[in-house]
């Protein structure tokens, strides 16, 4: 299906506009399908012009439709491209979510990361700085901003001092601290989330929970060994499930947004990576799978204790998760069953 061409275009009146940038990852595409169900906000997606669209195929229709989705071209490496990204969504939010995203990847391509990260940020929000708007904007920092943190300190709330433990997490200290620069110097009304792990369906297959689901999905059709290679499986998560956070975004800019204001916000249920493997290796057809590390999904250091304090983020919107972790558990390895049976799946990863 042929995506419609982007023209800019001035801000018209009507329903509230949302901007959302990293509009085809599994967060952006989530807090799309929220907006749409609980809003009658106009959406507009950034994409680069290589963007693989398979976790908006179900929009597809109704952005061809102009149905309430909307597309605007751009990168964040590219300030010319933002500039006229904002100029054509004219919006009244603005949900940050692109990013170099993968911790492992920075460990081999530290300059993109730092440059996308901070730099883009930066330039987002100076294109919207620069383009007479007014918007709340929220931009999504990472708990891995927290790094190694002793265990006695644990949980982890907003001010503890930042340690992070990779190229990306480095990335995403200057990207929380652009931010704040930006609410603090320029009045602008920005928020900065460090959002807990988070995952379900349509999650990379770069990340831990999502790695191990696809190859159970892919050793129960046969097309592998039953053989599941792993990394570091003794770090500490709290979960949450992807569409609890992108209900907590929603509410992040519509009850009573602060200016500056940094949160905390994450799942309820803590266990290690190798409790979270025993959990789907449980619901696989399969008994007989066999766990070996594999050292290439070992990061030189670890963030690996990840345990939020949540308390400031809850107090201030009434928000808590709802959805459990065995749901999210049992959707992520559905999601993979139904993409390696019907072939949506590239290299074993």
């Amino acid at each position: 299906m042929l995506l419609p061409r982007p023209e800019l275009g001035a801000r018209q009146p009507g329903p509230p506009r949302a901007l959302i940038t990293g509009f085809t990852g599994m967060v952006g595409s989530h807090l799309a399908d929220h907006l749409l169900a609980h809003t009658d906000w106009e959406i507009t997606g950034l994409l680069r012009w290589n963007d693989d669209l398979s976790n908006v195929d179900h929009l597809l229709p109704r952005i061809n439709a102009k149905e309430r989705v909307h597309l605007v071209y751009g990168d964040l490496n590219d300030q010319p491209s933002l500039q006229k990204a904002v100029g054509k969504a004219q919006p009244d939010y603005v949900f940050h979510l692109a990013a170099q995203s993968y911790p492992q990847t920075s460990f081999e391509a530290p300059l993109e990361t730092l440059q996308t990260n901070i730099l883009g940020t930066a330039g987002l929000l100076e294109a919207i700085r620069t383009s007479g708007l007014s918007p709340t904007v929220h931009v999504c920092a990472s708990s891995e901003v927290f790094g190694r943190v002793p265990k006695h300190l644990l949980p982890i709330h907003e001010d503890r001092p930042f340690h992070p433990a990779s190229p990306y997490a480095i990335s995403k200290v200057g990207t929380d601290l652009v931010g704040r620069f930006y609410a603090e110097a320029y009045g602008m009304c920005v928020m900065t989330t460090r959002m807990f792990t988070h995952t379900g369906p349509r999650r990379g297959d770069v990340f831990a929970e999502s790695t191990f689901a696809k190859q159970i999905a892919m050793i129960e059709d046969g097309q592998i060994a039953p053989v599941l290679k792993t990394g570091n499986l003794d770090s500490l998560r709290t979960w949450a499930d992807v569409r609890d956070a992108v209900r907590a975004y929603h509410l992040l800019v519509t009850v009573n947004p602060t200016a500056g204001a940094y949160y905390n916000i994450g799942g309820t249920h803590t266990c290690s990576v190798r409790e979270m493997l025993q959990h789907l290796l449980s619901l696989s057809t399969r008994d007989d799978i066999e766990v070996v590390t594999d050292p290439e999904r070992l990061r030189p250091i670890d963030a690996d204790l990840q345990v939020p304090d949540t308390t400031k983020f809850t107090t201030h919107t009434g928000w808590q998760p709802v959805i459990p972790f065995a749901q999210t558990m049992q959707d992520l390895l559905d999601y993979w069953r139904d993409r390696v049976r019907s072939g949506r799946h590239f290299l074993v990863r």
